[in-house]
């Protein structure tokens, strides 16, 4: 019998690499997923009577990006999902009258709003935008500093502030966070210097905020077209982002507002997906939300978002 020839020596073991994946499609998703910013798109849905819709799931919106439809994921139930709050206060000489009240308001309004994990910052809008409080989960502490902001006989950096707050949102926030900017104001500009409508609108964009503005002034703002055009740019800002702008008829409906305002952030759906066109080109892309099975619902979403920009 022939002796047997002696087997090669083994090779060398290699380093041990993940696991092969059983489809290289998924792969290809991965790589996308992870090269892709997820765009959280806040959304409000009420009826005709103007009450919250609760019971819609993600499957039961179309949302599309410039005409093209995308894959949707739900982001889970509103509550349980931190809230960033910037809440911001016209300080100028023309708030004077209804200071009082809306700082009483506010409180409130934070006593319920807040939940455990929530956060709020204050800023002042005078002449020049002021960090009163900054990003703080203590409630008391911040009702506190409420009470400690004073009018004053100044003129009004209102987007200059809207910026200042968005861009601190932005870098401050928790991720994953809901954000939300809460205005008490009558969008009456006078002393800006570094934004304007323009540029307060794309700040509070690229920050990912609902804006939601609140203008005490009622309807008085009708008696000059300095008012009619602060307001205008508030609701344009609350349009594009999601939110809304109020303007309630007297001084002691901010309660009632705030309470909308609480109860709509409550009902929100927070809906997220991956574009499809990964273009980095910084550009503005638009997005729309309906709910094709029961077209009569009202849809609040943001209006679109800015695209990252390669360096």
């Amino acid at each position: 019998m022939p002796t047997p020839s002696p087997s090669p020596p083994s090779p060398p073991e290699k380093p041990a690499g993940p696991p092969p994946r059983e489809d290289e499609s998924d792969l290809d998703a991965e790589s996308i997923r992870i090269e892709s910013t997820l765009v959280v798109v806040p959304v409000s849905v009420t009826d005709q009577a103007g009450q919250p819709v609760r019971n819609l799931t993600a499957e039961d919106f179309l949302l599309r990006e410039e005409g093209q439809q995308q894959q949707i994921q739900s982001l889970g139930d509103p509550v349980k999902i931190p809230l960033e709050m910037a809440l911001l206060f016209d300080v100028s000489r023309s708030i004077r009258n209804r200071f009082e009240f809306e700082k009483e308001a506010a409180s409130r309004f934070l006593q319920v709003v807040l939940k455990p994990g929530d956060a709020v910052t204050l800023f002042a809008i005078g002449q020049t935008s002021h960090l009163v409080l900054e990003r703080t989960v203590d409630a008391a502490q911040a009702m506190a500093a409420i009470q400690s902001i004073a009018p004053s006989d100044e003129a009004t950096a209102f987007y200059d502030t809207v910026s200042a707050a968005a861009n601190y949102i932005e870098s401050h926030a928790q991720s994953g966070a809901r954000r939300v900017m809460v205005i008490l104001s009558d969008g009456e500009d006078n002393n800006s210097h570094l934004s304007e409508l323009s540029e307060a609108t794309r700040a509070t964009q690229a920050s990912n905020s609902l804006f939601y503005a609140i203008n005490p002034s009622g309807p008085s703002i009708r008696l000059n077209r300095l008012s009619i055009r602060g307001h205008d740019g508030m609701a344009r800002l609350a349009r594009e982002t999601g939110g809304r702008a109020f303007l309630p008829d007297k001084l002691e409906d901010l309660t009632a507002v705030f309470a909308q305002i609480a109860a709509e952030l409550e009902a929100q759906y927070l809906l997220g997906y991956y574009p499809t066109a990964e273009a980095k080109d910084g550009k503005f892309r638009r997005i729309s939300v309906s709910v094709p099975t029961q077209p009569s619902l009202r849809i609040r979403a943001r209006e679109g978002y800015y695209a990252a920009q390669e360096p």
